[in-house]
């Protein structure tokens, strides 16, 4: 168990659609410099979680930051209190070029000097967005749209960062590159839950992780426990 200040802490977690509940009274802790994964199946529970993190969806229960209560927080005010989020399905400006989709990320910033360093940073870790800054977030590819969402996270300067399925629809190739980035970005100061659906290279970079089924969590644990408890490698790492 980690040391550090709590950053999140969530309790009691309810979400329910309609008569659907998908998340069912959970609750979990992100401590200050962790990457911390939330795994299962498709419907388990696990993008609501984050909604409700962000404040998308409304929710039972509490979900703190920093110590202070979200509940009814605005989305935007949850961003400017440094929670950033990559949402699932990337969520670009597909009519707004790369440079305009990275400037947008930036419109509670004051810290020109700062934004400057960080477009560098972006830059540094993902060469090819500065290749592609003028060309609309469209037309790119399913991998440099993951970059670019990333990289949107990153330029608002928040400490924890949600990645909700960073793997999706990706080559293997760009699914390593995007989860080597990951790490960098954790090792240079940034918290993450990260919510996947590829167990395997989510428990590889993450601390610790937690399974969710039908919105309850199953199991939880170090990210080497989890990656050789039996029940995980059946049901989530092929055996």
């Amino acid at each position: 168990m980690s040391t550090a200040e709590v950053l999140l802490s969530v309790q009691d977690l309810d979400i329910s659609y309609g008569n659907i509940k998908a998340v069912k009274g959970i609750s979990f802790d992100v401590h200050e410099g962790e990457i911390v994964t939330l795994i299962g199946a498709n419907g388990a529970g696990k993008s609501s979680t984050l909604r409700g993190i962000s404040g998308m969806v409304p929710y039972h229960g509490k979900i703190s930051y920093r110590g202070k209560d979200l509940h009814k927080t605005a989305a935007d005010k949850i961003v400017a209190m440094g929670v950033a989020q990559v949402p699932e399905g990337r969520g670009i400006f597909g009519n707004l070029t790369v440079l305009e989709n990275l400037k947008l990320a930036t419109w509670q910033r004051k810290d020109k000097v700062e934004i400057a360093r960080d477009f560098e940073r972006v830059f540094t870790i993902f060469p090819r967005l500065k290749e592609r800054l003028k060309q609309l977030g469209g037309t790119l590819s399913g991998g440099e749209q993951q970059m670019l969402a990333v990289s949107r996270a990153l330029m608002s300067r928040g400490s924890l960062m949600l990645l909700d399925e960073p793997s999706m629809g990706l080559a293997p190739v760009l699914v390593r590159e995007i989860f080597h980035v990951l790490r960098e970005i954790n090792q240079a100061g940034t918290t993450v839950l990260l919510v996947e659906q590829n167990a395997n290279m989510a428990l590889r970079v993450a601390n610790r992780g937690y399974v969710l089924e039908t919105g309850t969590i199953a199991l939880s644990g170090t990210a080497s426990e989890l990656l050789g408890n039996p029940r995980i490698k059946e049901a989530y790492l092929g055996g």
